[in-house]
């Protein structure tokens, strides 16, 4: 039996890492997540039965409620929420690796073990609650401007002097559960001052640095019960949740402390002078301009997942191509509000893998191209990234579709985006403002061609 169980733990850890790798590509990802989720069936029954458990009614129950709440989550949330939803389940992750870690504690317990233990339980409750802050920033149910205060960082550096003072004291007197309890209530505290002077716009680099710490407190936990499985799965998490967390940064030109303690998007940026005048364009005239393209990018952005637009953006596309046009998407890697949120939309859609462009395959065309539809993307197309120093994302890598012949922009407003920062590409000679719901002006532009 013992020999079995340990054949499913490395059965279980190469199901991990292959479906980890399935997941690299949009046209493999499914079937990644199936084969990642067999390996965590195969992976918790083994645990069960390496220690023995012979009681089951509440794991069963367990399984119940919790496969419930999560195919209704699955099934009722709206593509819109998909990132708060992502910042809840890494959450539930990190909570989960505190209530392991905290039940990990037993009488006699060496100094590593006491170690692990305090670190899975820092670690799980920093994520725990940094993740409810990232959602109600997600949802705008708290604002999602940075909360910066006189002295914020001499307060951040007390609780963690704290949280350091209280882990020793636990690891030294671990009799004494007052400790413990201390190192769970500065843990929490934490996550919420390390997530609130984080801007709105910095919210996909949060979510994949969540995602990382959720899978290096599950890697502590594993240590703390002696669980080598779990050491791999928190392992592969956290070392992805890092890289993809690299990526992102990269992908704003920016390091990761200045994503973490410069509060980008507390509203506090010089304003910027703008020349030109806006020029709005009906769905009759952007039909004709599209009627004679034969070359068109579409950039969508978070406006497109508020709009439900994913479904007509794929209808305009085939319209397109009927009609003799080259279409292609250009997906910015942090375009929405999590990591990949515009390659989940336009899948969901059915948009072929091949037509969804990474900015650096997207941008050497761009000069070429007839037609740029910017679907409720601001930032990600800012040519203040490169053209005005003074701008906060001056040096950002965007998708530089200015370089286009003609570009239509959709917007309800000439609001600003979720950074707050105004955009020169209105004011663009090349540039014509279709107002007006993105659904509706596409379902338009559907209309005209069919």
């Amino acid at each position: 039996m013992d020999n079995l169980i340990q054949f499913a733990y490395v059965v279980s850890a190469a199901l991990f890492i292959f479906g980890l790798k399935q997941l690299g590509s949009p046209a493999t990802a499914r079937r990644g997540n199936m084969i990642s989720s067999t390996g965590m069936l195969l992976a918790i029954v083994a645990a069960l039965l390496d220690q023995g458990i012979v009681e089951y009614q509440w794991i069963v129950a367990g399984i119940i409620v919790g496969g419930a709440i999560g195919a209704a989550a699955a099934r009722m949330v709206q593509m819109t929420a998909m990132p708060e939803m992502v910042a809840l389940f890494n959450g539930f992750g990190g909570m989960a690796s505190l209530l392991v870690g905290a039940a990990a504690l037993s009488p006699g317990a060496d100094t590593f073990t006491l170690v692990t233990i305090v670190l899975s339980i820092l670690i799980g409750g920093l994520t725990f609650t940094g993740s409810l802050v990232a959602y109600g920033k997600l949802s705008e149910k708290i604002s999602s401007a940075a909360v910066l205060f006189s002295g914020q960082q001499v307060v951040n550096s007390i609780i963690v002097a704290a949280i350091l003072g209280s882990a020793v004291m636990f690891c030294m007197n671990p009799d004494n559960t007052l400790w413990l309890f201390l190192v769970i209530a500065l843990s929490l505290v934490f996550g919420v001052m390390a997530v609130i002077p984080i801007g709105g716009a910095d919210m996909p680099v949060v979510i994949s640095l969540l995602n990382s710490y959720s899978g290096l407190a599950a890697c502590a936990a594993g240590f703390a019960v002696d669980n080598n499985i779990l050491i791999v799965a928190g392992s592969l998490v956290g070392a992805s949740g890092i890289i993809l967390t690299q990526i992102m940064c990269k992908a704003m030109n920016r390091s990761l402390s200045n994503v973490l303690f410069s509060g980008f998007g507390s509203g506090k940026t010089e304003a910027t002078e703008v020349e030109g005048e806006i020029k709005p364009i009906s769905v009759e005239d952007a039909f004709y301009v599209l009627e004679a393209a034969s070359s068109v990018a579409i950039i969508p952005g978070y406006g497109m997942a508020v709009a439900q637009a994913q479904h007509v953006v794929k209808e305009l596309m085939e319209l397109l191509e009927h009609n003799g046009a080259e279409v292609n998407f250009g997906i910015h890697p942090v375009a929405g509000r999590m990591p990949g949120h515009m390659n989940v939309l336009l899948a969901e859609a059915d948009v072929p893998y091949d037509q969804l462009l990474e900015m650096d395959d997207i941008n050497p065309r761009m000069e070429t191209v007839d037609v740029a539809i910017v679907i409720g993307a601001n930032d990600v197309v800012n040519p203040a990234a490169r053209e005005v120093e003074s701008s906060p994302i001056y040096g950002m890598p965007v998708i530089n579709v200015d370089s286009a012949r003609t570009v239509f922009v959709l917007k309800r407003s000439m609001a600003s985006g979720f950074a707050g920062i105004e955009n020169p590409l209105f004011y663009k000679d090349n540039t014509r403002m279709l107002f007006g719901d993105a659904k509706e002006s596409i379902g338009g532009l559907v209309r005209e061609f069919s």
